[in-house]
């Protein structure tokens, strides 16, 4: 394999991994503080529809405004059910996925007056970073890339400090793991769990933006197609820590990209069954390195003052 090929499945396996990344990083957020994240799919569809709905009636900056308020809008539904109503987190999630679905769906047949709705925009454009651009291989892989990669990696690693070094950071921590502690000091841990919740619903929607405007370049039903749940698999094996989350999303992005490619490449294989190596990677990575994860302790448990 030659330098520029090397360096074009590099450069693509970033671009797949974006929102990926930034969907686990909001799922960091909630499940440390003790809520699953199971419905960052509907999240992240939310938020690919409102970037392009925005993006076609006003540009992409507003696309971009649009998909982090349709992930919050959808992130309060799960805020609500299951701190309010201490409902079950798996079920919720569930539910909020296929609500997001189907609501997607029918707005999109709506807005377009019935008709079979074709959504398409200009994808967008790379931002390369002078000089370090020009560099062989790392150049097109690192610093030619459009600006919600390196958002991604910028929240990646500020994510990264705040749980670490920070006040907000421990209390997020502590809710998961303890919020009566969290409760003893004067915070309210419902609080941090809803503000988190609400955090993860507008990654995930920029995920959703990273899919519709900085990939494809168009909406469709269920274009998320379960990345949602591989991002997921990412927060498992990373153990909810940005930066081994950000390796392990970058690894599903290298096969996603080696699937795409190998179909051009007469492998005596299937479309099908290359289209669900990534998939069957998040498997394979559950039943294997995902197994030791420790959860939260907290997690999935609701908060009830004595």
């Amino acid at each position: 394999m030659d330098a520029a090929i090397l360096a074009d499945l590099l450069a693509a396996s970033v671009r797949i991994a974006t929102p990926l990344l930034l969907a686990a990083l909001g799922g960091i957020l909630s499940e440390r503080s003790g809520t699953f994240a199971v419905a960052i799919e509907g999240m992240m569809l939310a938020g690919a529809f409102g970037a392009a709905i925005a993006a076609m009636a006003a540009g992409a900056p507003a696309g971009l405004l649009a998909s982090a308020a349709a992930g919050m809008l959808v992130a309060s539904l799960v805020a609500v059910a299951t701190t309010r109503f201490s409902t079950d987190q798996m079920v919720t999630g569930l539910a909020v996925n296929i609500l997001v679905a189907g609501l997607t769906s029918y707005l999109l047949r709506a807005l377009a007056g019935g008709r079979t709705p074709v959504v398409r925009f200009p994808v967008l454009a790379p931002w390369p970073v002078p000089l370090l651009g020009d560099m062989p291989v790392l150049g097109p892989v690192l610093f030619r890339q459009p600006p919600l990669t390196y958002l991604a990696v910028l929240l990646a690693v500020g994510l990264s400090l705040v749980l670490a070094r920070s006040r907000a950071g421990l209390l997020v921590r502590a809710a998961g793991e303890n919020p009566q502690a969290v409760f003893a000091t004067g915070t309210d841990p419902v609080r941090v769990r809803v503000w988190s919740i609400l955090a993860c619903g507008a990654l995930a929607g920029l995920g959703g933006a990273a899919l519709s405007l900085q990939q494809v370049g168009s909406f469709t039903d269920g274009m998320t197609h379960g990345r949602g749940f591989i991002a997921l698999a990412a927060l498992i094996v990373g153990r909810w820590t940005p930066l081994p989350v950000a390796l392990a999303c970058l690894v599903f992005g290298l096969v996603s990209a080696l699937a795409l490619r190998a179909q051009g490449w007469g492998l005596p294989v299937s479309s099908y069954v290359m289209q669900m190596m990534p998939y069957a990677l998040a498997l394979v990575a559950l039943a294997g390195i995902g197994r030791a994860a420790r959860l939260p302790a907290a997690i999935g448990t609701p908060f009830r003052r004595d």
